[in-house]
């Protein structure tokens, strides 16, 4: 309650708020993914034919977006498919090289991590996380919804069958050395193991994206007997917060807005690269998103929800964060609330179906 006193009233408002706008707008990188031609060998080293042809994403930066500083160290990632198999490659650059956890599904990111995110039909909802350390360690687990959402939660039961995993240290694990210059992963994640929650339940043909989102998690740490330990906070006797480096921004310290998640075209080298462009009913269903977050800080405020689009953009432009003032497209929405729940349709670009966003944050179109 101490806390609660030395708040402002704005401040009280703001720390009700469940689900925060995000400090960015809509502008989640692309990435042509192409079909891989060359024999590959799991060893965790992205130094290879396999993938000398294959370009790297940008680097990471910090999740909350462009406004924060530069990560301390590098990240980049390349991809690959084929017909079974989804190849995923990183460079994680940085002497602070070291791992602890040995237990697989236990919570990687409290060590230095690479993760990867896969939502394959674009709803925000029943999408993949996985989470590998230095020493190999893995974690995969499948999400109901995003946790910000209504019935939110992880089944951390589910493994990901066929899934193979390498890592390579350019380094000495778990010393303090000079020569310490990187560690490197490799990711084979069948298809067939996250088919489930795809379109049409099946591997992805030429053309088709998923949404796909990498995330470093890198502690703040020290040197103490030639090695790394997390740095503490004398104040209070614990670490400080991890960094949190990704793709895709979010716009918030939380990796769980499947919305601002990359697109991944995948690509048989039929087409150009120019050929492979965020569809407008991805952008129409932003502008729903944006609804979205007004609904949700409206039910907060009121306990209910509202059918008045002109109060949802008021709430929009008021809770937007300094760093962006986000607006809503002048489209023909239509609003339909419950007092527990809510739907906003809109038609979609071709004028032949309805996009919905519903109140748990799932998209659709019908």
């Amino acid at each position: 309650m101490a806390f609660l006193k030395n708040l402002t009233i704005g401040e009280n408002i703001m720390a009700s708020i469940r689900i925060p706008i995000p400090a960015v707008d809509f502008n989640p990188p692309c990435y042509v993914c192409p079909r891989a031609t060359k024999p590959f060998v799991l060893d965790g080293r992205l130094d290879k034919d396999f993938w000398a042809d294959v370009p790297f994403t940008d680097d990471f930066l910090d999740i909350q977006g462009t406004h924060m500083p530069t990560p301390r160290f590098r990240t980049r990632a390349k991809m690959q498919w084929d017909d079974e198999n989804f190849y995923f490659g990183a460079v994680l650059e940085g002497d602070e090289i070291w791992a602890n956890l040995t237990e697989r599904d236990c919570v990687i990111f409290y060590d230095n991590d690479f993760e990867i995110f896969i939502d394959p039909d674009s709803d925000t909802q029943q999408y993949y996380e996985f989470e590998m350390n230095a020493l190999n360690t893995v974690w995969d687990l499948l999400l109901t919804k995003a946790y910000r959402d209504f019935g939110g939660k992880p089944v951390n039961c589910y493994d990901m069958h066929g899934l193979r995993t390498a890592v390579h240290i350019d380094g000495t694990l778990n010393e303090v050395n000079p020569d310490n210059k990187q560690w490197s992963v490799e990711v084979v994640i069948p298809f067939a193991a996250i088919n489930e929650c795809a379109n049409e339940k099946r591997a992805p043909k030429d053309g088709e994206f998923y949404r796909v989102n990498f995330s470093r998690v890198q502690w703040l740490a020290d040197q103490k007997d030639n090695k790394w330990v997390k740095r503490l906070n004398p104040e209070t006797g614990s670490s400080y917060p991890e960094d949190n480096w990704v793709w895709a921004a979010t716009g918030v310290i939380n990796i769980h807005y499947p919305e601002l998640w990359s697109y991944v075209f995948f690509a048989d080298g039929s087409k150009d690269a120019s050929a492979y462009q965020i569809p407008e009913d991805e952008k129409i269903k932003w502008e729903l998103r944006k609804l979205y977050y007004a609904e949700q800080i409206h039910y907060d405020l009121h306990g209910c929800y509202t059918d008045c689009l002109d109060t949802l953009k008021n709430l929009l432009t008021e809770y937007s964060p300094k760093q962006i003032t986000h607006k809503v497209a002048d489209l023909a929405f239509e609003v339909e609330t419950t007092k527990h729940t809510f739907e906003i349709h809109c038609p979609n670009a071709a004028g032949t179906g309805v996009l919905t966003i519903f109140f748990d944050g799932k998209t659709s179109c019908y």
